[in-house]
């Protein structure tokens, strides 16, 4: 046993006469030369290709090594690491698990077993840069077997991309941006002052007729998953939705239910605070993809309301711009926006013109309590791709609300309370809102909140019905009134 012992410590001191002799005679430049032939040699013979994904590529940060982070920090095999470091980013509601420091990680990709290794390094210490960079020089080193690289390498990275955009969307909280007062920008120098969005409101709450429910539905998802048939017919990947409707009957809620389905981000865009369209234009360069662009009550925003129904006497007038296809309306009186010089052909363009294609994956929502008041431009066919009527509270959509507020079903509910609900609803005329107010009062006691709501919907039911009998009797009293005026007429004839 002693003299291994010996024999090892020859050997090593050997070596360490050799390495130093080596660098002693020859060149730094000539060693790495023969190192760099001698791995070469190596890799030849190798089963294996390897592949160097670093953080920083020059001065610039590598898209690839997040995405490859993130699309990690997903991987279930994760879980068999014994050491992981855990993050959690801007705006992120979720903690991400990601490699450690010269830890190595085994994936599959199309029955095709690849190795990860995550190598950190420490760098040089740099001379004056006006960028300094990271102290630590990290990156990941992908190993595929060489038979298969042709294969699988293009494939591959293309699906962590994928994943880890995912991923990514999915951990950040989604925002809600306000473009700022009369144009000015924040501390960022952008145009949009935002917030985290966390509204509760899903296609599962939102009270509307269930059929109406999964079209919209369906609709937003072909959307999404619509690239390549907007690619294939040369269309702008947006896609634009009127809701109109009575105040009270869920048109906001359903713009959040949107967002949180398809896991967008909301701009809600204050037309009285855009002066010009030019303004308008940049604020749509400064919206990101995958978003909803909303401009809520859009009759009472700006005067964009039928330009055929005017009121000369009152000072408005229609001042047509030098090749605006369309009149710029500007407002006299008292109106605050008589400095907003927004014209109807910019709002359009802003929608569907040339500039609305800067982007991608965008949907415009547009909301109005009275749609008749709106420029028959803007609803004229290829404008507003869907126009959705958010109508009075159903019986379908009062089932919906009853799940809701009291966390009932039909069968919880008397057959007698039952059939009267379904006879008055309809009826009553009233909005969501109206009964989800009768709702919330009593919803600590469920019956009596089933008791309160039959009285309120029968005593607007009554009154619908007393306001219609009304109605007809000036109509007929009205036509009648005619006929006389058409019998003195033919008498005087």
């Amino acid at each position: 046993m002693k003299e291994i012992w010996t024999t090892m410590a020859s050997l090593i001191g050997v070596l360490a006469f050799s390495r130093t002799l080596l660098h002693t005679i020859f060149p730094p430049e000539l060693l790495f030369s023969f190192t760099k032939l001698f791995h070469r040699f190596f890799t030849c013979f190798s089963s294996y290709s390897y592949y160097d994904i670093t953080e920083i590529e020059g001065v610039n940060t590598n898209e690839l090594y997040n995405a490859v982070q993130l699309y990690l920090s997903a991987t279930a095999s994760l879980t068999s690491s014994n050491r992981l470091s855990l993050t959690r980013g801007l705006n992120s509601s979720a903690i991400t698990f990601t490699l450690s420091h010269t830890d190595r990680l085994t994936d599959v990709f199309n029955g095709v077993t690849v190795v990860w290794e995550h190598i950190v390094t420490q760098r040089q210490s740099q001379t004056f840069s006006w960028r300094p960079l990271p102290e630590e020089k990290r990156g990941f080193t992908l190993r595929i077997n060489k038979r298969h690289k042709q294969f699988i390498l293009k494939p591959y990275l293309d699906h962590i991309t994928q994943k880890a955009n995912e991923i990514r969307r999915r951990n950040e909280d989604r925002l809600l941006h306000t473009n700022s007062r009369n144009g000015s920008l924040d501390s960022r120098g952008q145009p949009w002052e935002s917030v985290p969005f966390k509204h509760p409101s899903t296609f599962d709450t939102l009270a509307m007729d269930p059929v109406k429910k999964m079209e919209i539905m369906a609709d937003l998802k072909h959307f999404a998953d619509g690239e390549a048939f907007y690619t294939r017919t040369g269309r702008a990947w947006k896609r634009g939705y009127l809701l109109y409707g009575p105040p009270g009957t869920g048109k906001s809620s359903m713009i959040a239910a949107m967002a949180n389905y398809l896991q967008y981000d909301i701009y809600d865009l204050e037309l009285t605070e855009v002066q010009t369209n030019l303004e308008l234009r940049k604020l749509l360069m400064k919206t990101s993809s995958k978003s909803i662009i909303v401009i809520e009550d859009i009759d009472c925003s700006i005067n964009l309301t039928n330009r055929n129904e005017m009121n000369v006497g009152g000072g408005d007038r229609c001042r047509f711009g030098f090749g605006d296809g369309l009149p710029e309306i500007e407002t006299g009186g008292n109106n605050n926006n008589h400095n907003n010089s927004i014209t109807l052909s910019g709002l359009l363009n802003f929608t569907d013109g040339l500039w609305s294609c800067c982007g991608s994956e965008r949907i415009f929502v547009f909301t109005t309590n009275h749609i008749e008041k709106l420029d028959p431009a803007l609803l004229r066919s290829g404008r507003m791709d869907m126009h959705v009527f958010m109508s009075y509270c159903s019986f379908a959509s009062l089932k919906i609300l009853l799940k809701n507020y009291l966390g009932c079903t039909t069968d919880d509910v008397e057959p007698e309370v039952l059939r009267r609900l379904e006879e008055v609803t309809d009826a009553a005329e009233m909005t969501p809102a109206d009964i989800s107010e009768v709702l919330i009062k009593y919803r600590r006691n469920k019956d009596r909140a089933l008791r309160e709501l039959v009285e309120t919907l029968s005593v607007r039911a009554e009154k619908n019905r007393i306001g219609f009998r009304q109605s007809e009797v000036e109509e007929v009293a009205e036509e009648e009134k005619r006929e006389l005026e058409n019998v003195d007429d033919m008498k005087m004839i």
